[in-house]
């Protein structure tokens, strides 16, 4: 990698974490995080309660971007056709033409994923794995760079139809926003009263610099040593007996490019175990399911991973 787009990447990546930190209070873990997502590749599942900010914050990652955004709202009568597009026929050159779907944008929200039926919401996948869809026997490929952020409410489940397992593993990451504190809820409330809401971002690159920075987050080095590392951490969740399902090969990955990443934005050009550690529980933590057994005994999923991630051994550098 060359010098020059290391630092490029670098200057880039802290403009948007500062624009977006300026207007969404007191989240710059999550802002930092859904960054990561974006520089590698990966697709992001926002897991909250209303009203937090979630489409808010994936409005606003593509307004600082520059990136074209398209947002979905998810409900039990949502069609295939309505994400992927669908093939009309023009009755003036007597051909079938494609029109496209709410997949057609570099950053697509599709919020409160969990509201539509398997069938819609598996429409999804062949964009995030492959980076097109296919109608009527012919592929589409959205504009890049492409990332999916999705949105779904963890207390309500009437009406809900819950992410299967081989879905869930197609997001690089699954993020909580949270409650803000005190102060920072009196701060957002007093930006607003100044004019200084979310919609008052402003784009600070194009989504030909977003590529750029992605060629150097992918050109981070990752020795032999720390892949060794993350393997550990995801044998330890299929050999762990209170997990039924442990983390897939594909979680291997994910691991790998959250991990560069993060090296990326902490300005280094090669991934420490430290990255590892920082990237892997909302990384891991979605794809593994507690057994009944556990989940009668109310073990903590998050508990139960960071002990095993503890129990990984850390590689001499």
């Amino acid at each position: 990698m060359t010098r020059n787009l290391f630092e490029n990447a670098l200057d880039l990546a802290g403009k948007l974490k500062d624009n977006i930190n300026r207007l969404f209070i007191g989240k710059e873990d999550v802002v930092e995080k859904l960054l990561i997502g974006l520089l590698v590749g990966g697709h992001v599942l926002l897991e909250d309660v209303p009203g937090v900010g979630k489409t808010t914050l994936a409005a606003m990652l593509a307004k600082v971007t520059g990136c074209s955004f398209g947002r979905i709202q998810f409900t039990p009568d949502t069609l295939p056709g309505d994400v992927a597009g669908v093939s009309v026929y023009n009755q003036n050159t007597g051909a079938f033409e494609y029109r496209a779907g709410a997949v057609m944008h570099q950053i697509l929200l599709a919020d409160e994923i969990n509201r539509t039926a398997p069938k819609t919401q598996s429409s999804l996948l062949e964009a995030m794995a492959e980076g097109q869809v296919t109608v009527d026997g012919q592929m589409h490929a959205p504009p890049r760079p492409f990332m999916v952020i999705a949105t779904q409410n963890p207390v309500e489940f009437l009406g809900t139809y819950p992410l299967p397992e081989a879905q869930m593993d197609r997001f690089m990451m699954r993020l909580s926003i949270g409650y803000p504190d005190r102060e920072q809820e009196i701060r957002m409330a007093a930006r607003h009263l100044e004019g200084l809401g979310p919609e008052t971002a402003e784009a600070v690159c194009g989504p030909e610099d977003v590529l750029e920075a992605m060629k150097a987050a992918r050109s981070v080095v990752v020795r032999e040593a720390v892949l060794g590392y993350m393997e550990d951490m995801v044998a330890l969740t299929r050999q762990e007996s209170r997990f039924v399902l442990g983390a897939s090969p594909r979680a291997l990955l994910s691991l790998m490019r959250a991990s560069q990443g993060k090296a990326l934005l902490e300005g280094r050009d090669f991934v420490k175990p430290d990255d590892v550690k920082a990237m892997a529980v909302p990384v891991l933590l979605h794809r593994l399911a507690l057994s009944a057994e556990a989940r009668m005994q109310k073990a903590n999923a998050v508990n139960l991973l960071e002990s095993l991630i503890l129990r990984a051994k850390v590689p001499v550098q």
